[in-house]
C-alpha cells in the first residue's frame, strides 16, 4: 500500500467502493525488511480509513481488520498484538498503554498504565546505605516489573467499541507467531547492541542462535509459546494473562530472579483495573500560513505528563513572537529554537514538581488545568530572555505552595505509537510501552516483562525530607511522558489529527514538534515528522546530530545554552485530515527513523 500521495488518492477512491467481507480471514503479507537507520518515506493518502504503526506487519494487521469491518479499537488490538511479536523491544502484553479514543462525539482516555505491587514501598530503589540505585541496577530483573495493564485496558475499550469478536483480533499475531516473521534490521540492531538480554535464559534461547549471535536480518523467527498465550487470551480475555498458568509464570519469574527479585503477586495481577479518565483538552490558536486557526487539542491526563507538558510548551510559545519567526531553509532557526527550548525548560520544571498518579497526588490549585491556564502561561513566557536560563524553576500555577520536592531527571526509553481512523467516524491515538528497550530483560512464555517501576523516582524525598510526587507507593501508577494526541477544529468539532511517538521523556518534544509543524507551519504529517528533532529536559539544549547547520548550533551557544548534539530516534506516527482536488483525504506520516508505514483505503 506504499504509494505517493497522488497515486494513493486515486487508489483510495477505488478501494472505498469495496464492501467489507462478512468473515475475517487473515492473509500473511510479504514481509519487507525495515531499516534501523533513516529511510525517506513519501507520506500516504487515503479517503476511507488509515492505520499508522511502527512496523509494516503491525500496520497490515490493522489494515486487514479495518477492511473486514472492524472499528479503530479492533484494529488497535490487532496492531498491538503483532507489535508485541515483531517489535518486542518496545511494547507488548507484558507492559502498559494509554489509549485516547474519539467515538465521533466524545474523547475518552483509557488508562492501561502498570501499577506498583501491593508489597512495594518508597524504598524500592534504595540501596542498603539509603542511597538510590544506579538506573540499570533497578531495571534488570524482577524488581522493576509493574502489573501489566495493556490487555485489560484493551478489553475494556473493546467491550464498549469493538465491532468484531475479541478472538478474531488475535488471528494475525497468532498466524505470524506460529508461521514465523522475518527479523527486521531494527530488531537485529537492538538485540546486537544490548548487553543484558542474553543473561536471561529464555530470552537468550529466543533472540540468539546456538553460537550466541543475534538472529540475522531476514531470519524467520517463530514464537509458539507466545502464540499459545495469545490463544489463551483470545479464548479467556484478559484473565488468560492475569490469572492461571500464565500469571503464575510471570510471578515466578519476577519473584524468583536470582539477584534482583521483585514483589509482584498473583493478587496484583488478577486485581488490576484499567481506568477511564477525562482527557486533558485545551484550546490552541495557531498562526498558520493561511492566518490564525483555532484548535482543540486533547491528550492523556496524569499519570501521564505528556499532554500537560506539550500544552505548556505550545501555550508558552504562543505568548512569544515564535509564530512570526520563519523557517530558515526549511528548518527551525536559532531564534525559534531558543524560544522553544526555554519554553521546554519551564514546562519540564513544572512536570518535575507536580505530576504524578492522580489517585495519590493532588494537582496544583485543585485542577491539572491550572498548569494550562493562559494567564499562568503568559507569566511563564515573561521569564524568557535573550539569553538561556539553562535551568528553569517551577512556577506556582494554583497560587498555593506545593508540599512536594522536584524529581531529579532519570533515564526514560522504549515505547511505540499507533494512530488509526476508521470509516465509522472513530479514531484512536495509542502509545504503548514496556519502558526500557527489552524492558526488564525478563522473558516469560514468549513475551517480555516491563521495567515500568523505574519511571518512579528512585529517591522518595529530597535532602530535606520533602516527598517527591512521583515516588513509589503500593498500587500507584508511575508518571509517564507518553503523549497520544487528538486534535479537533474548534469551530466545527471535526477531527483533524491523530499522532504521537515513542522516545521516553523526548516523546513530549517529538509530539510538540509534529503538532507545531502541522498546525503552525502548514506541513503534511510526513513533512512535520521529517523535521529534525530538538528538545530540552530542563538542562542542555538537545539537537538531532547532523541535522542543523553549524551556524544554528553556534548561535544557540552564543545565547548561553549548553548545546548537545545526539541521536534522537523518534518513532512518530500521525494522520491528518486534508484535501486534494476538492476531495477529503486522510494524510498519513511515519517516522523515517524507524520502520513504520501507513496503510488505508
Amino acid at each position: 500500500m506504499k504509494h505517493t500521495l497522488a497515486a494513493l488518492a486515486v487508489a483510495a477512491l477505488l478501494g472505498a467502493c469495496a464492501s467489507a467481507p462478512d468473515h475475517f480471514s487473515y492473509t500473511v503479507p510479504l514481509q519487507p525488511e525495515g531499516s534501523s537507520g533513516y529511510t525517506e518515506k513519501p507520506g500516504w493518502a487515503t479517503t476511507k480509513f488509515a492505520v499508522a504503526a511502527a512496523n509494516p506487519l503491525a500496520t497490515d494487521a490493522g489494515y486487514q481488520i479495518l477492511k473486514a469491518g472492524g472499528s479503530a479499537i479492533d484494529a488497535a488490538i490487532a496492531v498491538q498484538m503483532v507489535l508485541g511479536l515483531v517489535e518486542p523491544q518496545s511494547s507488548g502484553i507484558g507492559g502498559g498503554a494509554f489509549l485516547l479514543h474519539y467515538n465521533g462525539k466524545d474523547v475518552e482516555a483509557f488508562d492501561g498504565r502498570e501499577t506498583a505491587p501491593a508489597a512495594a514501598n518508597e524504598k524500592l530503589f534504595l540501596k542498603a546505605d539509603g542511597k538510590p540505585m544506579a538506573f540499570y541496577e533497578g531495571v534488570i530483573g524482577g524488581r522493576s516489573v509493574g502489573t501489566p495493564g495493556t490487555v485489560r485496558m484493551l478489553e475494556l475499550a473493546h467491550k464498549q467499541y469493538g465491532k468484531l469478536p475479541w478472538a478474531t483480533l488475535f488471528k494475525p499475531a497468532i498466524a505470524l507467531a506460529e508461521g514465523g516473521f522475518k527479523v527486521s534490521a531494527r530488531l537485529n540492531t537492538l538485540v546486537k547492541g544490548d548487553k543484558y538480554l542474553k543473561n536471561d535464559p529464555q530470552a537468550a534461547a529466543y533472540f540468539y542462535d546456538a553460537k550466541g549471535e543475534p538472529w540475522p536480518v531476514g531470519h524467520t523467527l517463530k514464537n509458539p509459546e507466545f502464540a499459545a498465550v495469545l490463544h489463551k487470551i483470545a479464548a479467556e480475555g484478559s484473565r488468560g494473562l492475569l490469572e492461571g498458568t500464565v500469571a503464575q509464570a510471570i510471578v515466578d519469574k519476577v519473584r524468583g530472579h536470582a539477584t534482583n527479585p521483585g514483589q509482584l503477586s498473583l493478587a496484583d495481577l488478577s486485581g488490576y483495573q484499567a481506568r477511564k479518565r477525562a482527557p486533558i483538552c485545551h484550546d490552541y490558536s495557531a498562526q498558520a500560513p493561511g492566518g490564525t486557526h483555532d484548535y482543540r487539542i486533547c491528550g492523556f491526563p496524569p499519570p501521564s505528563s505528556g499532554a500537560l507538558a506539550v500544552g505548556q510548551i505550545l501555550g508558552i510559545l504562543s505568548h512569544t513572537n515564535a509564530a512570526y519567526l520563519p523557517l530558515e531553509d526549511g528548518l527551525p532557526g536559532a531564534n525559534w529554537l531558543h524560544l522553544y527550548t526555554e519554553a521546554s525548560r519551564l514546562a519540564f520544571a513544572d512536570r518535575g514538581l507536580y505530576v504524578g498518579d492522580p489517585d495519590f497526588v493532588q494537582p496544583p490549585g485543585g485542577t491539572w488545568m491550572s498548569l494550562l491556564d493562559d494567564s499562568y502561561l503568559a507569566s511563564r513566557a515573561a521569564l524568557i530572555e535573550e539569553t538561556s536560563m539553562r535551568t528553569a524553576q517551577p512556577g506556582n500555577p494554583g497560587a498555593v505552595k506545593t508540599s512536594y520536592a522536584p524529581m531529579a531527571g532519570q533515564i526514560e526509553h522504549g515505547t511505540s505509537h499507533i494512530s488509526i481512523v476508521d470509516p465509522y467516524g472513530n479514531a484512536i491515538a495509542m502509545t504503548t510501552t514496556i519502558e526500557d528497550v527489552f524492558g526488564a530483560r525478563q522473558m516469560v512464555k514468549g513475551f517480555l516483562l516491563n521495567n515500568e517501576l523505574t519511571d518512579f523516582s528512585f529517591a522518595p524525598a529530597d535532602a530535606q525530607g520533602k516527598p517527591i510526587a512521583n515516588r513509589v507507593q503500593a498500587g500507584k501508577r508511575p508518571r509517564s511522558s507518553m503523549a497520544p494526541t487528538l486534535v479537533f477544529d474548534k469551530a466545527t468539532g471535526q477531527l483533524v489529527m491523530s499522532g504521537g511517538s515513542p522516545g521516553g521523556a523526548l516523546i513530549i518534544h517529538f509530539t510538540a514538534k509534529t503538532l507545531y509543524g502541522v498546525l503552525n507551519w502548514g506541513m503534511t504529517p510526513q513533512q512535520a515528522i521529517n523535521l529534525p528533532n530538538f528538545a530540552s529536559l530542563n538542562g542542555p539544549s538537545i539537537l538531532e546530530e547532523g541535522r542543523f547547520p553549524a551556524a544554528t548550533v553556534e548561535a544557540l551557544r552564543q545565547r548561553g545554552a549548553d548545546v548537545s548534539e545526539r541521536n534522537m530516534t523518534s518513532g512518530l506516527q500521525a494522520i491528518t485530515r486534508g484535501q486534494a482536488h476538492g476531495m477529503p483525504l486522510w494524510l498519513g506520516g511515519a517516522d523515517p527513523r524507524r520502520e513504520g508505514i501507513v496503510m488505508g483505503d
